[in-house]
């Protein structure tokens, strides 16, 4: 058994020692490093050396590990330190995922809720736009309302002012709009603003007017009162208001400007000397007072066709014919009064009849100017006077030409003096009537007046004379 032993010892120990001797060192990494670290400690290859080798590999191995063991300590507290990291980490992650879940619902929540503001914002921006041009088209700014009530009660009117009414107007026809669409007390409280602001409106044109219709010649307010009136027609009673005040501004103007021309010489047309100078000479007295009412009354018309050119809404002749009255109204008392003097004095029955045949020609021209009005009454007044006054006045120039009774002729038979004087009369006024309106009617007045006396007179005389003479008497009187 001893050897069997000893011969596996030897076996074994063989098989190391071929072992080793069958390895190749240089191309074990293992045990080249091995052996390098084994130099570091093993310097001396002694027996002792070699016996206490084991006990150093394993006291520097325990040291190895102690020292890995504390290393390793290190960086298990290491990982410890950064293991309780990660914890808090994960913590405030988990943390941070709650309150992000919570802030996502929140979030969400406010998401939700700010797409309903969006909307909501959308909505009312388009009610803002509605709105906003809603107050455009129906309500006023506030520069269009101070020009409407102005800045003051004698505050001029300009164009914008017109603008602004037509405006208001407009505004007041589109609420019929609102009231088909539904919007009926909405429409109505706007047109209960804009009545409102049209009668104050109107009110204050109105006022200014009044007080510059009698303006109408100035070229810068004409188209103003023009459109002024056009705006009053629409109310009658201011408009009549309006039109009165013209009319009395117009009359005292129209007496100022005759008695002007009368008197100083200083009326319509520049006449370079009063008329009244020569109330001596009654044909040109009469004659240019007339000729002065012939250039003043067509201005006159000319003013008030102006300053009712803009009322279309309604016939305005009426009240321009009526106006034309009221106006020249005030001329018939002074014109009266001068032309009954003429005819009243003692004139020539040829000057009688020319002033006659010149209220003749001059009632029918300004009856077509202005018929059916005072001072065409007037004037018909005053041409009958005048025919009455020329008639009487014919028939005493006839009886004073005639005398008290007939002329016996002469020896030889020639027409007494009365009756050359009689011809010579008729042949004056033959001449006026020749350029007179309605002559053939005065032709027969005329010859009544004269001829039939005269004829009278002529047989009278005739019939004292022998048959003879009394033919030859007749002969030579040229009737």
């Amino acid at each position: 058994m001893l050897k069997m032993s000893e011969k596996n010892t030897n076996t074994a120990l063989v098989r190391r020692v071929n072992k080793l001797l069958e390895s190749r060192v240089e191309h074990d990494k293992d045990t080249l490093e091995a052996l390098k670290e084994l130099s570091t400690f093993f310097t001396e290859n002694t027996l002792n050396a070699r016996r206490n080798l084991r006990s150093k590999i394993e006291r520097r191995s325990l040291a190895i590990n102690e020292e890995f063991l504390s290393a390793f300590r290190e960086v298990k507290s290491s990982l410890d330190e950064i293991y309780q990291d990660v914890s808090a980490m994960n913590t405030a992650v988990q943390c941070m995922t709650t309150r992000l879940q919570t802030t996502k619902t929140q979030t969400s929540q406010l998401i939700n809720q700010t797409t309903k503001l969006q909307n909501k914002s959308q909505t009312l921006s388009m009610q803002q736009e509605v709105a906003s041009a809603f107050i455009k088209n129906f309500q006023l700014t506030q520069a269009e309302l101070a020009i409407l009530h102005g800045s003051g009660r004698e505050s001029p009117i300009t164009e914008e002012f017109f603008s602004v009414v037509n405006r208001v107007q407009e505004i007041h026809s589109s609420c019929r709009i609102l009231m088909q669409s539904g919007y009926q007390t909405l429409a109505l409280d706007i047109m209960q603003r804009m009545t409102l602001l049209q009668e104050a409106a109107l009110e204050r044109l109105y006022r200014w007017t009044q007080n510059q219709c009698k303006h109408i010649e100035n070229e810068r307010l004409a188209p103003l009162l023009i459109k002024a009136m056009n705006k009053l027609q629409d109310r009658p009673v201011l408009f009549k208001y309006i039109l009165d005040e013209y009319c009395a501004s117009r009359r005292t103007a129209l007496v100022g400007s005759f008695i002007d021309a009368l008197t100083l010489g200083e009326g319509f047309g520049g006449t370079p000397n009063p008329i009244e100078m020569h109330a001596n000479d009654p044909k040109r007295y009469v004659g240019d007072m007339l000729a002065w009412l012939h250039q003043a009354i067509p201005v006159e018309k000319e003013n008030i066709l102006t300053l009712l050119k803009g009322c279309d809404k309604t016939d305005v002749s009426d009240q321009i014919q009526q106006s034309l009255s009221n106006i020249t109204e005030g001329l018939c008392h002074p014109l009266k009064s001068r032309i009954e003097h003429v005819i009243s004095m003692d004139a020539p029955a040829t000057v009688l009849y020319s002033v006659t045949t010149l209220l003749r020609f001059y009632c029918a021209i300004i009856q077509q100017v202005i018929p059916n009005n005072t001072l065409d009454s007037t004037l018909a007044d005053l041409l009958v006077l005048s025919e009455k006054s020329f008639l009487s006045r014919l028939q005493k120039e006839t009886r004073i030409a005639l005398g008290e009774r007939a002329e016996p002729p002469g020896n030889d038979l020639v027409p007494a003096p009365s009756v050359s004087r009689l011809l010579s009369l008729l042949n004056e006024i033959l001449s006026v009537a020749s350029i007179a309106e309605d002559r053939e009617k005065d032709m027969l007045q005329i010859v009544s007046c004269i001829i039939d006396p005269l004829l009278q007179e002529v047989n009278e005389t005739a019939s004292r004379l022998p048959t003879v003479d009394m033919a030859v008497y007749l002969l030579n009187c040229p009737v």
